[in-house]
């Protein structure tokens, strides 16, 4: 397993690379081998959002004990929307309650990060084009999402800024169906789910997500979030956290 990270180092500079045994060692690329500088302790640099996607995806009703709460159909197809570049961030990060909005939900999630560039994959590519998985809080507004009738409002309700948080690490050599999703808030367990309970898995998400779009190194897909989502305040911390990968806190404004 190897977990890459993206930081900003005491000098300002930002650098991709491997952290291992309490240091970060950058590399010229995500996942290039090749040195490009010498190992700095961790607590030297900031963990910034591992990558930066070009696109950031998010599903929805991807997992079959939330399906069956609600009384949906599990879909064929992705169900999913976009979140703005400006939504992005990364661990200890600040996320404002908007104005417009009361009710503000956490949902944790474990997120895919693309690492070839694929259109209309098949099933062995989509697999492939997969580098890693990361931690994802996809927070929502949702008392905005559903406040026009004629329209549910998914792209504002999901994009305020700093509503996609990733991190704090991509993690290489899991295997997905392992992997149990938590989310604290103050400590306290609030969210746990299988992430082996998906609809569509993983390789299927790409695979059928390369139809409609060409996926792109550095994309990064949330996978959809199961029971326990919950309001959030200010104040609180939020944390996501996946064994494997590690922890994602924020803290609410």
């Amino acid at each position: 397993m190897t977990h890459w990270a993206r930081v900003r180092t005491a000098s300002g500079a930002t650098q991709t690379g491997v952290v291992d045994a309490g240091a970060f060692h950058p590399r010229a690329a995500l996942g290039s081998d090749t040195p490009a500088g010498d190992p700095v302790a961790l607590e030297q640099v900031h963990l910034l959002p591992p990558c930066v996607p070009g696109k950031f995806v998010g599903l929805w009703n991807n997992f079959h004990a939330s399906a069956e709460r609600n009384g949906l159909s599990a879909p064929a197809h992705p169900l999913f929307f976009l979140k703005p570049g400006t939504a992005l961030a990364g661990p200890q990060a600040t996320v404002a309650i908007p104005a417009a909005s009361r009710r503000v939900i956490f949902e944790g999630e474990l997120g895919i990060a693309i690492g070839a560039t694929c259109r209309d994959a098949t099933p062995e590519t989509a697999e492939a084009a997969i580098f890693g998985y990361t931690c994802v809080h996809d927070f929502t507004a949702l008392d905005i999402l559903f406040a026009d009738e004629t329209f549910p409002q998914w792209t504002r309700a999901k994009g305020f800024d700093n509503f996609g948080v990733i991190g704090p690490v991509i993690a290489t050599g899991l295997d997905w169906r392992d992997l149990t999703v938590r989310v604290t808030v103050d400590g306290r367990e609030r969210q746990s789910y299988p992430a082996s309970d998906m609809i569509l898995s993983p390789p299927e998400i790409v695979r059928l997500l390369s139809q409609d779009m060409t996926l792109e190194p550095g994309d990064v897909i949330a996978c959809g979030t199961s029971l326990g989502a919950r309001p959030v305040k200010a104040g609180q911390v939020v944390e996501v956290l996946i064994d494997g990968i590690g922890g994602l806190p924020v803290t609410m404004a």
